[in-house]
């Protein structure tokens, strides 16, 4: 997987790796092909002020969030037809990242790694509008946190 990194805001290249497989595991679990030739996910850390604004002009929700997942295609079936996938947009706020962090008391890395594997799984049309979808998501994003070593 290609992870199109915008300039801005960049974090540890250590991070960005770990954040890197946790999307290819994402795919992999999914039986997606994960291979830097065909492919990407764009991934922009954006500041509070950033994302409460994107959160209000494409959700029509006036707050800040940690992340917002932006999917180009409507299903994995949609994905599958396509010889080359550009998955869509995530954006990563690393302030409210570090601050959910402190909350939950576990580390930076984990939530930042976790919040990668969530905006992945959106991309991949999972989402938890029910108490039966966010189980399902739930089970997937921590299968991949559990294989990636990184637990609660």
């Amino acid at each position: 997987m290609l992870l199109e990194l915008n300039d801005e805001n960049i974090q540890e290249a250590s991070l960005i790796e770990l954040m890197k497989k946790a999307g290819e595991l994402c795919l992999e679990h999914e039986g997606i092909p994960n291979d830097d030739e065909s492919t990407e996910v764009s991934l922009s850390f954006v500041t509070k002020e950033e994302i409460r604004e994107i959160n209000h002009q494409y959700r029509d929700k006036d707050a800040v969030t940690d992340v917002l997942s932006f999917p180009q295609y409507e299903s994995q079936e949609e994905m599958l037809a396509e010889e080359y996938l550009c998955m869509g947009d995530v954006m990563i706020c690393p302030e409210k990242a570090a601050e959910q962090a402190e909350e939950y008391g576990h580390s930076y890395e984990r939530e930042m790694v976790y919040l990668m594997v969530h905006s992945m799984f959106h991309l991949l049309g999972y989402d938890h509008m029910t108490e039966e979808d966010k189980q399902e998501m739930r089970e997937k994003e921590e299968a991949v946190m559990e294989e990636m070593g990184i637990t609660r």
